[in-house]
Formats: structure tokens, C-alpha cells, sequence
């Protein structure tokens, strides 16, 4: 079995390609070894000690290290887990835990004013058309949170968050289309 890698403008996440379907519906972020206890795969690489995040997309999986780890040294031992994992085909998650359910579902932040239906769902297309399969190719999602007079609400995982870029990739990059396409939309936050 071959694992490919690839880097991510995250300098601290890298992306891991199984060659295989990793989550079949929605993504699952892991940000803490506690949340990782729910998932087998995510909880052996958390053990291997320098890993501060585990993200697990539809065919990926990215691995966040500790600042100062170096990559040349953690790699071996993050392929060594995954090529195990997907080897003897074990399963994503421990049974009977609802840890295979992803991220909140969308605006379960915000209650949407039933007069801004519309302009949400033409904000949750471009996201789920055009904005998330190119943060997937990042090794991270976006996910819609909320809109409240013309501000948009999302939520970064994986390789996004904390990407020193992310600030960048909002508001030059999510802002300006969702403003180009959705003339209602003024500014784009993360929460």
C-alpha cells in the first residue's frame, strides 16, 4: 500500500493520501488527545506525541505537529500508523460513540432570519461548490456557521486552522467571491 504526501500552506500540517475513502459523509477534526480517545486511527497518532491535530476528510487524513517538531523525524511514524490502520482495514471510529458525527450542522451557531433563506442558500452553495473542494485540496474544510446582516460565519478544521495564511485566504480570497456572487454579503468571519 502506497500513502502519498503532500505539504499544505500550513507549514505544520501535512496531508496524507491512503489511496482510499477515509470519512464516506462530512470530515471530523480532532484538536485535543481526548477527542482523538473516540477514534482509533486519530488516538494512535496523537500517542506518537508530537501531534497537535488530526483531520479526517473524505479521502485524506492531515496531521497537525507541535511548533519546533521536525517533520523529517514525526513522518515515519505517522505513515508507519496510517499504513497500519488502512492495511488491516480497522475501523474510523470505536463503536457505539457518536464520534463519527462531523462538525456541527450548519448555523447551529446562529438562527437564520427566515428573510435571508435566499441569500443563504446562495452562500452555502458557493461554499460547498467552490470553496470547500479547494480547501480539501489543502488538507482542511470550511464550514458555513451563520449569516447575520451581511456578515458570514465559518468555521476552518484541519490544515486551515491555525494556517498562517487563513486570515488571508478569508478575506482576500472566501470574502471577495461570496461579496462577488452575494451582494448582501459585507464581511466574512471565522469563529
Amino acid at each position: 500500500m502506497l500513502i502519498e504526501t503532500e505539504t499544505t500552506p500550513n507549514p505544520a500540517t501535512l496531508k496524507f493520501l491512503p489511496g482510499r475513502e477515509v470519512m464516506a459523509v462530512g470530515t471530523r477534526d480532532f484538536a485535543t488527545p481526548e477527542e482523538a480517545e473516540a477514534s482509533p486511527l486519530a488516538d494512535a497518532l496523537f500517542g506518537l506525541g508530537d501531534v497537535t491535530g488530526v483531520f479526517f476528510g473524505r479521502d485524506f487524513v492531515s496531521v497537525t505537529a507541535a511548533p519546533a517538531t521536525d517533520w523529517r523525524e514525526l513522518k515515519p511514524g505517522v505513515l508507519s500508523v496510517l499504513l497500519d490502520h488502512f492495511s488491516a482495514a480497522m475501523p474510523l471510529f470505536r463503536p457505539g460513540s457518536a464520534a463519527a458525527i462531523s462538525v456541527p450542522p450548519p448555523g447551529a451557531d446562529f438562527a437564520t432570519n427566515p428573510e435571508d433563506a435566499d441569500i443563504v442558500d446562495q452562500i452555502r452553495d458557493i461554499i460547498d461548490t467552490r470553496v470547500r473542494p479547494a480547501v480539501a485540496n489543502d488538507g482542511g474544510d470550511i464550514v458555513y456557521r451563520g449569516f447575520d446582516k451581511g456578515k458570514v460565519f465559518l468555521t476552518m478544521h484541519g490544515a486551515c486552522a491555525g494556517c498562517p495564511s487563513s486570515s488571508a485566504t478569508l478575506k482576500n480570497g472566501i470574502e471577495q467571491l461570496l461579496r462577488y456572487y452575494v451582494p448582501e454579503v459585507t464581511e466574512v468571519r471565522a469563529v
